[in-house]
C-alpha cells in the first residue's frame, strides 16, 4: 500500500513539472493580416523601395503598437483584397469607404479619415460644375472603388470607362481618352504632382464625401473593437493628428481657427477704417467743387456732341442729295435712250396693223381653197387669232413704257423751283404705283388698290408728293415677309376734316412700340443691315408738312403696319 501512495505521489508530481514547464513557455500571438490598395496614395501604397508606406499603414501600425498586436501587411489590387477579406486570407481592411451596401457585406470600424471626391478635367475639357454636366460624356473610375459603385447605382447616363487605379483613370485623362475622371480629391492631387500631369485639374471638388476606416468580414467583432479601442487611444494621445499631419496635411488645405482671422481682421481693418474715415472727410471738402466741375464739364461736352452729330447729319444729307441729283441726271439719260427705240415701235406697230388686214383676205382666200396650213410654224387656224392680239400687246406695252419712262422723268426732274399747282391725289398716287410696280410685284401676289370716287383736287408738287408715295410703298414691301401677305393701298376724301386721306396698308413684320416715336428720324432704320439709310420716312415728313399735312403711323409687332398721309383739299368756292 505503501509502495502505490509513493508511485501515485511521484505520477503526480512529473504530471506538475509538466505543467508547470509548459505554463512557463511563452504562446506567440497570432499575425493579424491587414489588406490595402497598392496603388492609393497617400493613404496607402507601396512605395519605391517596394514596402507598403501611406497614411493607413502608419496609422495600422501605431495601432498594432498601442495594443500589443502583430501585423502583416498585405496590399494588392482592390478588388483582389476585397475579395481575399471574404475568403479569409485577410483579417481587416485598413481603408475603405462606407456606403449601405458595403455594410451587408462587411463590418466597419469608426472612421479614421474623411474622403471627398472630385471630378478631374484637362484644361481644353468641356466646362463642368457638377455630376449632372457629365451626362453623355465619358469618365474614368476606379474599377470597384466607392465611386463605381455609386455611379452605378444612381444610374449615371455618361459612358463609364473603368481602370485597375486611380492613377490609371488619371492618366487616361491626361492622354486625351476620356473626357473627365473621378477620383479622391487627396489620392488625385497626389498623383498629379507625382505623376507631373500639368495638364489636369480638379473642375468639381466636391461631389461626394464618404466615411473611410477599417473593415472586417461580416461578425468579426472582437478584432474590430481592438482597432477601435487602438484608434481612441491614438485620437487621445495626438499621435493620431501627428500622423495625419505627416501624410495627408499637406495636401489638404490648412484649417485657420475664427478667433486667428478675428485677430489679424483687427488689426487690418481697424486701421483700414480709421484711413478710409479720414479720406471721407477730406473728400467732403471737394466733393461740392469736383460736382460743380463735373457739371460744367458735362455740358460742354453735351454740347459738343450734339454739335458734332448735326455735322455728321448735314454732311450725310449733303452726300445723299449729291446721290440724288447724279441719279436724276442718270435717270433722264436712260430715259432718253430708252424713249427712242419706244417711239420707233409705236410708229411702225400701226403699219404693221393696216398690213396684216391687208394680207388676211389673201390668207382666208387661202385657207378657204386649201384647208389647214403653217403660218411661222403655227397652224393658220391658231395664228388668225394670235396675230391681231399679239400686235395688240405690243401696242400697249410701248406705251406702257413710254408712260413709265415719262414717270422716272416727271419724279427725277428737279422741282426747287417750281410752284405749286393743282393736282388729283388719284392721279398722283397712279402715277407712283407705277414706277414702283416692279418692286410690288416681287413683294406681294395680293396688292389691292382701291381709290376713291369724287375726290376734291389738292395744290401740291407733284413729284414730291410721288416720292412721298413711293417711300410708303417701297417701305411696305420691305415689311412683308413673303409674297403671300398684302398690300392695300386706299384713297378717300375725309369731308368732315376737308382731308383727302392716302392709307398703305401692309401685312408685314410690324414696329415695336418703342421705335414708333422715332420713324420720322433722321438717319434711324431698323433696316441698317439690308442697306436702309433712315432718310426716306425723315424727308418725306418734310415733304408732308410743307404741303400742311400729316403723316400718322399705327402698328404692333407681328400685326402689320398702317400709314395714313392726311393732305389739305381745296374749299370749293360759294357760287
Amino acid at each position: 500500500m505503501v509502495r502505490v501512495c509513493r508511485l501515485v505521489w511521484s505520477a503526480l508530481l512529473l504530471i506538475g513539472a509538466v505543467t508547470a514547464a509548459a505554463a512557463a513557455e511563452p504562446v506567440s500571438p497570432r499575425v493579424i493580416v491587414v489588406g490595402g490598395d497598392r496603388d492609393y496614395p497617400p493613404y496607402e501604397f507601396i512605395d519605391r523601395s517596394g514596402r507598403p508606406a501611406g497614411f493607413n499603414v502608419a496609422l495600422t501600425r501605431a495601432i498594432a503598437e498601442v495594443m500589443g498586436m502583430q501585423v502583416e501587411f498585405r496590399l494588392g489590387g482592390w478588388s483582389e483584397v476585397r475579395a481575399d477579406l471574404q475568403e479569409g486570407k485577410v483579417d481587416v481592411l485598413e481603408g475603405m469607404s462606407f456606403s449601405e451596401e458595403r455594410a451587408a457585406e462587411v463590418d466597419f470600424s469608426s472612421p479614421h479619415a474623411l474622403v471627398n471626391h472630385a471630378v478631374f478635367a484637362r484644361r481644353d475639357s468641356p466646362p463642368a460644375n457638377s455630376l449632372a454636366d457629365l451626362a453623355g460624356r465619358s469618365v474614368a473610375v476606379h474599377r470597384g472603388g466607392i465611386m463605381h459603385d455609386m455611379l452605378v447605382r444612381t444610374g449615371f447616363s455618361g459612358r463609364l470607362t473603368l481602370t485597375p487605379t486611380p492613377a490609371d483613370a488619371l492618366r487616361l485623362l491626361a492622354a486625351g481618352k476620356t473626357d473627365y475622371a473621378i477620383v479622391a480629391i487627396v489620392p488625385g492631387m497626389y498623383l498629379v504632382r507625382e505623376l507631373k500631369l500639368t495638364n489636369l485639374l480638379p473642375v468639381v471638388r466636391n461631389v461626394a464625401t464618404h466615411r473611410y476606416g477599417y473593415a472586417v468580414k461580416k461578425g468579426n467583432a472582437e478584432l474590430l473593437s481592438r482597432f477601435n479601442e487602438g484608434l481612441a487611444i491614438l485620437r487621445k494621445t495626438g499621435q493620431y493628428e501627428k500622423i495625419y499631419n505627416e501624410w495627408l496635411g499637406v495636401l489638404e488645405p490648412e484649417h485657420v481657427e475664427w478667433r486667428t482671422v478675428a485677430k489679424y481682421a483687427a488689426i487690418v481693418v481697424v486701421p483700414l477704417v480709421l484711413l478710409l474715415g479720414g479720406f471721407a472727410l477730406w473728400s467732403r471738402t471737394l466733393h461740392r467743387q469736383v460736382a460743380l466741375r463735373t457739371a460744367d464739364l458735362t455740358r460742354e461736352i453735351a454740347e459738343r456732341r450734339h454739335a458734332e452729330e448735326e455735322l455728321r447729319l448735314n454732311q450725310q444729307q449733303l452726300v445723299q442729295a449729291d446721290k440724288l441729283a447724279a441719279l436724276g441726271v442718270l435717270v433722264s439719260g436712260v430715259a432718253h435712250e430708252i424713249n427712242n427705240p419706244t417711239g420707233l415701235i409705236l410708229l411702225d406697230l400701226p403699219i404693221l396693223k393696216r398690213a396684216h388686214a391687208d394680207t388676211a383676205r389673201i390668207l382666208e382666200e387661202r385657207y378657204a381653197a386649201e384647208g389647214e396650213f403653217t403660218l411661222g410654224g403655227i397652224p393658220y387656224s391658231e395664228m388668225r387669232e394670235e396675230i391681231p392680239r399679239m400686235l395688240e400687246e405690243m401696242h400697249d406695252g410701248a406705251k406702257r413704257i413710254k408712260r413709265i419712262v415719262n414717270d422716272l422723268k416727271d419724279f427725277a426732274r428737279r422741282d426747287d423751283l417750281a410752284e405749286m399747282t393743282t393736282l388729283g391725289l388719284n392721279d398722283v398716287v397712279g402715277t407712283a404705283l407705277r414706277l414702283v410696280e416692279p418692286t410690288l410685284r416681287k413683294a406681294t401676289h395680293r396688292f389691292r388698290i382701291d381709290y376713291g370716287d369724287d375726290l376734291p383736287p389738292f395744290r401740291g408738287h407733284a413729284q414730291r408728293i410721288e416720292q412721298v408715295v413711293v417711300n410708303l410703298v417701297i417701305n411696305a414691301c420691305q415689311a412683308l415677309p413673303g409674297p403671300e401677305r398684302g398690300i392695300t393701298v386706299t384713297t378717300r376724301h375725309n369731308r368732315s376734316t376737308g382731308s383727302l386721306l392716302l392709307t398703305v396698308r401692309d401685312e408685314g413684320v410690324g414696329i415695336r412700340p418703342e421705335d414708333l416715336p422715332r420713324l420720322t428720324d433722321p438717319f434711324f432704320t431698323t433696316k441698317r443691315e439690308s442697306g436702309g439709310t433712315g432718310l426716306g420716312l425723315s424727308v418725306s415728313t418734310g415733304i408732308v408738312k410743307e404741303h400742311g399735312g400729316t403723316l400718322q403711323f399705327e402698328s404692333a409687332p407681328g400685326s402689320g403696319t398702317t400709314v395714313t398721309l392726311a393732305l389739305p383739299a381745296l374749299q370749293e368756292k360759294s357760287p
